[in-house]
This record gives C-alpha cells, sequence and structure tokens, in this order.
C-alpha cells in the first residue's frame, strides 16, 4: 500500500547579507548550525528561518512597503499564505539572529535589538506568549518589506515524514543592527563567504541541505551585496525527488545535480 505524501507546511528563510570586512570585500552571508537535538536537519548549517505561525496571517500586522497583493504576484501564492510568508521571514530572522527588518516609519529601521528588553520580546515571541502583530504594535514599529527579496522556493522532497514548502529571501543586514548568537535551535554562527561556504561543504567540513547548498552556489556567483539585492528574481518551486544511487540514497533536483542527503561530498555536477 502505498502511502500518501505529507502535504510541505509554509516555511521562509532569510539570506542576511553584508558586505565582506576582509581584503577583497565581497559578500559575506549569516548561517548557523542546527542543534544536534532538532528533529529535522540536525547538524545541517542552514539560513534563519521556520514554518509560518498561524498568527504570521494576522491583518493587524503593522505594514510599510509591498503590500500583500504585490508579495502574492511575487511568490505566485494567494494573498493570506503571502502576507504570512513575509511576516514568517522577519519574524523568524529576528528569533534566531536577533536582526529585526522593521522600523517606526516605512523609511527608518530599528537601529539596535541588544537590550534586555529586546531580548525578553524575542523569548516571548519564540515560547508564543506574544505575537508578532502585537509586538510591533506595542513598539509603534511597521514590517519593512520593502527590505526584502525574493529568492526561491523549495519543496521538501515526497516520502519525507517532515515537509516544507520554503521561500527564500535576502536582506542586507540594517545599519547599527549586529546579529546574536542567541542560541536555541542553533549551536553554533557564523558570518562566512558562499563560495567558502560551498568549498567547505564539498571537503566534507559543513553539512548542508540541497536548497542551502544551491543557494550558497548563487550567492557566490554575485559580486557584491547590491548585485545579490539589486530586485526579486523569478519564483518557481524546486521539488527533489529521492532517488537510490550506487545503492545509497540520493537528493535529485530538476536541473539534474545530485547530493547526498545530508552534507559531506558533492554528488554530481551542477
Amino acid at each position: 500500500m502505498t502511502r500518501e505524501p505529507v502535504r510541505p507546511r509554509d516555511a521562509a528563510t532569510v539570506m542576511l547579507v553584508r558586505e565582506g570586512s576582509g581584503p577583497g570585500g565581497g559578500i559575506e552571508v549569516y548561517m548557523l548550525r542546527r542543534a544536534p537535538s532538532m528533529p529535522f536537519a540536525p547538524g545541517a548549517y542552514a539560513f534563519p528561518g521556520g514554518r509560518v505561525d498561524e498568527r504570521d496571517a494576522d491583518r493587524d500586522v503593522g505594514w510599510a512597503g509591498p503590500p500583500p497583493e504585490e508579495w502574492a504576484r511575487i511568490l505566485g501564492t494567494g494573498v493570506p499564505t503571502a502576507r504570512a510568508l513575509v511576516c514568517a521571514a522577519v519574524r523568524e530572522t529576528f528569533e534566531e539572529s536577533g536582526v529585526l527588518l522593521a522600523g517606526p516609519s516605512a523609511d527608518r529601521v530599528v537601529a539596535d535589538t541588544r537590550d534586555e528588553a529586546w531580548e525578553a520580546d524575542r523569548l516571548a515571541l519564540v515560547d508564543h506568549s506574544l505575537s508578532f502583530a502585537d509586538l510591533l504594535a506595542r513598539r509603534g514599529l511597521v514590517l519593512r518589506t520593502d527590505l526584502l527579496r525574493a529568492w526561491s522556493q523549495w519543496i521538501t522532497p515526497a516520502g519525507e515524514p517532515r515537509r516544507y514548502d520554503t521561500r527564500f529571501f535576502t536582506a542586507v543586514l540594517p545599519e547599527g543592527q549586529q546579529t546574536r548568537d542567541v542560541g536555541g535551535e542553533a549551536d553554533r554562527v557564523a558570518w562566512i563567504r558562499p563560495a567558502e561556504a560551498v568549498r567547505r561543504w564539498r571537503a566534507g567540513e559543513l553539512a548542508m541541505l540541497p536548497p542551502t547548498i544551491a543557494t550558497c552556489m548563487d550567492l557566490a556567483e554575485c559580486g557584491s551585496v547590491a548585485e545579490a539585492t539589486a530586485g526579486h528574481r523569478s519564483i518557481f518551486p524546486i521539488e527533489p525527488v529521492l532517488r537510490e544511487i550506487d545503492g545509497e540514497q540520493r537528493i535529485v533536483v530538476p536541473d539534474g545535480a545530485v547530493y547526498p542527503l545530508l552534507g559531506g561530498q558533492e554528488g554530481g555536477t551542477r
């Protein structure tokens, strides 16, 4: 008897980027390593993000920038789902990095989120005792949706017990804000050049899932932060499939690239 595939849950993830501080500049992206105790992709390096919460679709969320109707067109989905995805992207980024893409007006952004009061609000979001809409309203903030750029859409292969339909976004680290190692789902964080992340994955030093690997490869082709965030990319669903190759389970992407299930050496060409 064939089991029906699990329906994927909507999720969002954000690649925070900044200009590199070392010789030659270039782009750096913020990554975190998922704690070994996590049920999904333990030990894998990823970007801040997570699944959509039902309250992310709250119409009371303060909003600035492209409206939900415009995001629905960009993301290829309905208006309520688009609203929830954008909110989830910003909320999860704050929960997992301490960076908040919001401000007191449509042309301003929060300068710093590192004091005890901000940390209390972050923890309240994590334990669901505070909604994102209430956080913004209480602090007189609006969501700066104009700071996000749509990048890609990946769907977990059918057959996996946990499946996600994830929209990837890019965003520049706001001036004045700093990422923080806030713990929780991650046990290590780092700013890293995308090309270096790919090199270390090929060397077996970093475990990453195929969407993360492919995204780092694409980011590595961008010569600057400005190039990586110049505009929205065309979004279409990418759904890899699981196949047995040479006696091992591999993930095959529609463009023909072959990856191990998690980390290790590259299993094919891209």
